[in-house]
């Protein structure tokens, strides 16, 4: 089984006025094609940033992210960019869809950025499979919670990614609807064989991973 993330002494530091604050040090791991990973702490502890570093959406300060054999420390900012359009999908805390698309244009967008010809035809099956099939032309604001996290994770799948990164991607939601969020997105994962990486705080839905990275003060506790 090949390689989807190889992390190497990764690091971050950010300078204060008056001292450097180390955010993350020495973080270590590889994470193999298919499996799926939740990276789990306290508040403060790093998560954020280092599903940040994980994608490339930040720089370290030390070390180095491999994603599917590609060092993001080797790639400038446009190389990055088009290194997620082509096998990187994103699920927020807070929804991330455009206010004046409807659900079926916020699924199309990333299909259409990237010159897709078949983009309404694969948003609307994806939509459909997600059980959003009668709210296509619906704005984020006539959807609810749930709704617009589904539209967001088949933003996110409709492009075939070989990685996934979910940021708290049941924080805003009711207990309820997280659970059918949840498993939403781990059926989709299982089905379509993509890598997923989530930080969540809910130990229930980290425990759904293969593996668990558990952060404190910004490394990977024993």
């Amino acid at each position: 089984m090949s390689t989807a993330l190889s992390v190497t002494n990764l690091g971050k530091r950010v300078r204060l006025p008056d001292h450097a604050l180390q955010i993350l040090h020495g973080v270590n791991f590889e994470l193999a094609q298919g499996q799926t990973l939740a990276i789990v702490g306290a508040s403060g502890s790093g998560k954020s940033t280092l599903l940040s570093l994980l994608a490339g959406l930040d720089t370290p300060s030390e070390g180095h992210v491999q994603i599917l054999g590609n060092d993001l420390n080797a790639l400038d900012e446009d190389g990055r960019a088009k290194l997620r359009g082509a096998s990187v999908g994103f699920v927020f805390q807070s929804f991330q869809l455009l206010p004046a698309l409807t659900a079926l244009e916020n699924v199309m967008l990333p299909l259409e950025l990237r010159g897709d010809a078949d983009a309404e035809d694969a948003a609307r099956s994806i939509l459909g499979k997600v059980g959003l099939a009668e709210r296509l032309h619906h704005y984020p604001k006539q959807l609810s919670g749930g709704e617009q996290q589904r539209v967001a994770i088949a933003r996110a799948f409709v492009v075939d990614p070989a990685i996934l990164f979910a940021d708290e991607p049941t924080g805003n939601l009711d207990t309820d609807t997280g659970n059918a969020i949840a498993n939403l997105l781990f059926e989709l994962n299982a089905h379509r064989g993509t890598t997923l990486v989530l930080v969540t705080h809910d130990e229930r839905l980290a425990a759904r991973c293969s593996q668990q990275l558990r952060l404190h003060a910004g490394s990977i506790a024993p």
